[in-house]
């Protein structure tokens, strides 16, 4: 039985890096000749406002040039770059067409989608143009993620489908959850080279609140699950430890090990390094442990699950540091908060508050309620959660949510002065 080739390339040169991790992998062997490209890189977040760490978080747009250089060498004119990035405020199109045009990537069209069947009667909308594409460069970022344990190849195509659909995959149903939904993305999609960018890798992902490093890898392969799995194991997880990437190999009908596959250049043994991916919450996950060595009592905080999709985990993140600000010793008077579509009040709590539509939708007439604070938006506005956090006795700090928009430069902090995190990797020369 012929295996699958992932290449492991360590970054040292523009262009010759990316060509070697292209060329060790026979990535492009099946390239179709006048192809219709699709380029899929991984944009996660932007903002305006201010600089942000974007290292581990955007796929470098040095390696994006470098793909496209290669494809142009060998005939490709006709190349789109498609991403489905989420804003803060859903009919935002100014964000994302500054993102495109800072990264260097040209003019932003929004563009139509299309119901494809996936099986088991789930369905999803997919981008038109990756569907009419003959060939698709996936570009992925090798990082770990707070849902997903990794997010790499597959889980980028999550930005190929609309934002409805991006609901439904964050269903409630254990069975047919977030994992099982991102596990089939790539099953109707053209054939994929898959790219992932190592230049930076981010810890804790997928967005800027992560741990940022400098790891200068490639990893690349013609088979999207067999790059995953080297992937995984660079960031230091067993497939067996990816849930999404168990239902992928079962769908495929593939081991869930490296039993076909061969890796080429690096071995995964000299290149691997852990990356957690969870952020850590005490041991009935009811507060963040940050928090609990604060001292913080009277508030319930649950961990996130796989159900709050990408526009609550927006917000989720600042709560939190608000919340965390708020505190001044004096216990909170018996506040819960829930979040995302499946959590259940926990009975006798004096205050719960419901943080987003789809928790008001499920929690809305549960009688182990005492006293109801609900947030209805989708996503929740920074105003009505200040308003509500009031209500529950826990006085955030409104400005932190008025200038939403700047809390990702408070994490810059970090980085600065530190000459391998690097901005002209994200500026087309």
């Amino acid at each position: 039985m012929s295996k699958s080739i992932v290449a492991i390339v360590k970054y040292e040169k523009p262009g010759e890096s990316v060509r070697k991790a292209v060329e060790l992998s026979n990535g492009l062997d099946h390239l179709p000749s006048n192809a219709r490209v699709f380029i899929k890189p991984n944009i996660v977040f932007w903002t305006k406002a201010v600089p942000f760490p974007k290292w581990g978080v955007i796929t470098t747009s040095r390696v994006v040039e470098d793909m496209v250089v290669i494809l142009k060498e060998r005939g490709i004119n006709d190349i789109t770059i498609g991403e489905g990035m989420v804003t803060l405020t859903p009919k935002d199109r100014e964000t994302p067409a500054h993102a495109f045009e800072a990264l260097g990537y040209g003019v932003l069209k929004k563009r139509p989608f299309k119901k494809v069947d996936l099986g088991d009667g789930k369905t999803l909308n997919f981008n038109t143009d990756i569907l009419n594409s003959n060939f698709v460069v996936d570009l992925p970022v090798m990082k770990t993620h707070a849902q997903t344990v990794v997010s790499l190849g597959i889980k980028n195509l999550k930005g190929t489908i609309d934002i409805s659909s991006r609901k439904k995959s964050h269903n409630p149903d254990p069975e047919t959850d977030l994992n099982y939904m991102v596990a089939r993305l790539a099953d109707k999609l053209p054939p994929i080279f898959t790219l992932i960018d190592g230049i930076y890798t981010c810890e804790r992902g997928p967005s800027f609140d992560g741990r940022m490093r400098r790891s200068n890898l490639l990893v690349a392969s013609s088979d999207i699950f067999s790059a995953d799995l080297v992937g995984a194991k660079v960031l230091g997880y067993e497939a067996t430890d990816v849930p999404h990437l168990i239902h992928a190999a079962r769908n495929r009908g593939r081991p869930a090990d490296l039993s076909d596959v061969e890796v080429v250049g690096e071995r995964i043994e000299d290149v691997a390094s852990h990356h957690n991916h969870g952020f850590p919450y005490n041991k009935d996950g009811t507060l963040p442990i940050p928090m609990e060595k604060m001292g913080i009592k009277g508030l319930s905080y649950r961990k996130y699950d796989l159900t709050m999709c990408t526009y609550c985990s927006g917000v989720n993140g600042l709560v939190l540091t608000a919340v965390a600000q708020a505190w001044k010793g004096k216990p909170w008077d018996d506040v819960e908060i829930l979040t995302g579509k499946a959590m259940k009040p926990t009975p006798n709590k004096k205050k719960t508050i419901l943080l987003g539509k789809c928790m008001y939708q499920a929690n809305k007439d549960n009688p182990d309620i005492k006293e109801m604070i609900a947030v209805k938006g989708c996503p929740p506005s920074p105003k009505s959660i200040v308003k509500a956090l009031h209500k529950a006795g826990i006085e955030v700090n409104p400005a932190l949510f008025e200038n939403i928009e700047q809390l990702p430069g408070f994490f810059m902090s970090r980085y600065q002065g530190k000459p391998e995190f690097d901005e002209s990797f994200f500026k087309i020369a």
